[in-house]
């Protein structure tokens, strides 16, 4: 369940298991979705607390369409805690048809999830997606224990990037930028002080990454990537070839574009390009996430 924060609730997350039909690789499957939360979430020391320099409205709210705030090299301060837009009603539907009704929960409704974070490549019509061969035969296999997640390892990006679950927390220092996943991710460091990517990196599970910034947006690529983690919740693959390009612009305090591309040559045929918007939670915080406290579901999924 995601967790309910806004209004000084917060609920003791279970693990929900989605089943979604999609067409992919031009036929109909089955992927399972599945998102392991934090068992028990601690105290909420933080999350209402008033970030210091937010512009706010006479009755005290948040100003989210105030101007981006600015760090003292004069570019924007992307720092804040941020969670991708919920999709528009109808618009998942539309593209995975009506597969989701039947799971959803107060809290946690997957309708609204990005619809990259489902599919990564939704916006491609069925049969025509950019996969080799091998790599569309090695997704076809994947099943839902194999996913990281049901193993409480990381998610990886750009799942990470375009989790609805959970928010990420961005904290930004000359030279440094940090990404704190609260969603079973490890932190995050995006370089920002003109070194460039290692030669001959150990492969990891969220690579190594350089930004430099053009204009008003930052553009950081990532690359040593190891080959286990999906790209999205459906399963499609990655390999250590995987380089990842994403470009931040904070538009306004409260809202951030993201575009991200995708070129992995052993996987797929050319890079693709996917967008989506960050959303500022303001006054709020990350929380701990521990994946194997409590943790009661992965003797239940098939073939356990």
């Amino acid at each position: 369940m995601r967790r309910l924060l806004q209004h000084g609730e917060f609920a003791l997350a279970d693990k929900t298991l989605y089943h979604s039909k999609a067409k992919i690789m031009g036929r109909e499957s089955v992927f399972l979705l599945l998102l392991l939360c934090e068992p028990a979430v601690s105290h909420a020391q933080w999350l209402h607390y008033p970030t210091r320099g937010t512009p706010r409205t006479p009755d005290g709210k948040p100003k989210l369409a105030a101007k981006a705030p600015r760090a003292p090299n004069g570019k924007p301060d992307l720092s804040g805690v941020w969670q991708p837009e919920y999709t528009p009603p109808g618009e998942n539907e539309r593209v995975f048809g009506d597969v989701f009704k039947d799971f959803v929960v107060p809290g946690d409704d997957p309708r609204t999830f990005s619809k990259y974070f489902l599919n990564i490549l939704a916006d491609f019509k069925p049969g025509e997606e950019a996969m080799r061969p091998e790599a569309a035969a090695q997704f076809r296999k994947r099943g839902n224990r194999e996913s990281p997640s049901a193993r409480c390892m990381p998610h990886g990006i750009p799942q990470g990037d375009l989790d609805n679950y959970l928010p990420l927390k961005i904290v930004q220092t000359p030279g440094l930028i940090v990404v704190l996943y609260e969603d079973q991710n490890p932190y995050r460091q995006i370089y920002t002080d003109g070194r460039t990517l290692p030669k001959d990196p150990q492969p990891a599970w969220l690579g190594y990454s350089v930004g430099k910034w053009e204009g008003d947006t930052l553009v950081v690529d990532s690359a040593g990537f190891n080959d286990k983690g999906w790209l999205d919740a459906a399963g499609h693959p990655q390999s250590e070839e995987l380089r990842l390009r994403e470009r931040f612009h904070r538009r306004d305090f409260g809202h951030m574009d993201l575009e991200l591309t995708i070129d992995d040559p052993r996987v797929y045929t050319r890079p693709f390009t996917v967008k989506a918007t960050e959303v500022l939670i303001p006054d709020s915080d990350v929380l701990e996430f521990v994946c194997t406290d409590n943790e009661k579901d992965r003797a239940h999924l098939p073939g356990q």
